[in-house]
């Protein structure tokens, strides 16, 4: 497939993600009587995912996320040739999508960014969990994202089922980790936001570019040792 529409599928993807998930926080999760609720926005994020894997699977690989493509790559499933233009791409994509979300949301009256769906700790965890304990919890659902992605696109998986596993892991993994840090999993996501919150978002984002990828680096070393194939030892 040709590099430039990788990309541009990529940038696509994540624009979708960042306008479907973190749209669905800022725009439908505002009205308290009838509002989603958590269990909307982390099943919104996981159809953006599943939604984008049957679109641009095919061309892509459909990776929407940096720490995605480093857990790929370090579990050799990826180049390392690509690996610094699909997360430009990503980034890209994400503040796109940030922006476009923001042009709507500023469209009613009184409009403030607040927490505009970014992701924190401490004062700004919505369950007001501190560092540690969003540290952990950004590197342990990363790892496990990684793990579902890897095992499930594994060619000895079920073929055709990987975008419905994949979706509903991250849908989990939201319904887990939005009340400690918002759920980032995603360096691009969290970027994209942060930079139209423009605040306390921006001096804190450090943690969710640096958890996402310490999870996918130990998710792409576990499962390159987890999934490599036994050779039996023929004795004469």
């Amino acid at each position: 497939m040709n590099m430039s529409k990788k990309l541009v599928a990529e940038f696509l993807g994540t624009f979708w993600l960042v306008l479907g998930g973190c749209g669905s926080a800022v725009l439908a999760a505002s009205f308290p009587d009838v509002g989603i609720g958590f269990l909307g926005v982390a099943l919104a994020f996981g159809l953006t995912v599943l939604t984008m894997a049957f679109a641009i699977g095919h061309i892509s690989g459909c990776h929407l996320n940096p720490a995605v493509s480093v857990g790929l790559t370090v579990g050799g499933k990826f180049p390392v040739r690509e690996l610094l233009p699909y997360i430009a791409a990503q980034i890209l994509g994400g503040v796109a999508g940030a922006a476009i979300l923001y042009l709507i949301a500023s469209g009613q009256p009184g409009f403030e960014t607040a927490g505009f769906a970014s992701n924190g700790y401490g004062e700004h965890s919505p369950g007001g969990y501190g560092l540690v304990a969003a540290l952990v919890t950004e590197v342990v659902m990363t790892f496990m994202f990684l793990l579902i992605i890897l095992g499930a696109t594994d060619g000895r998986a079920p073929v055709g089922f990987a975008p419905i596993a994949i979706g509903l892991g991250l849908t989990l993994i939201h319904l887990v980790s939005i009340p400690v840090t918002n759920t980032s999993v995603n360096p691009a996501r969290s970027t994209g936001v942060a930079l139209f919150q423009g605040d306390w978002a921006i001096s804190q984002l450090w943690l969710f570019w640096i958890a996402p990828f310490i999870g996918s680096v130990l998710a792409g070393l576990v499962y390159k040792w987890l999934g490599k194939k036994d050779h039996k030892v023929v004795r004469e």
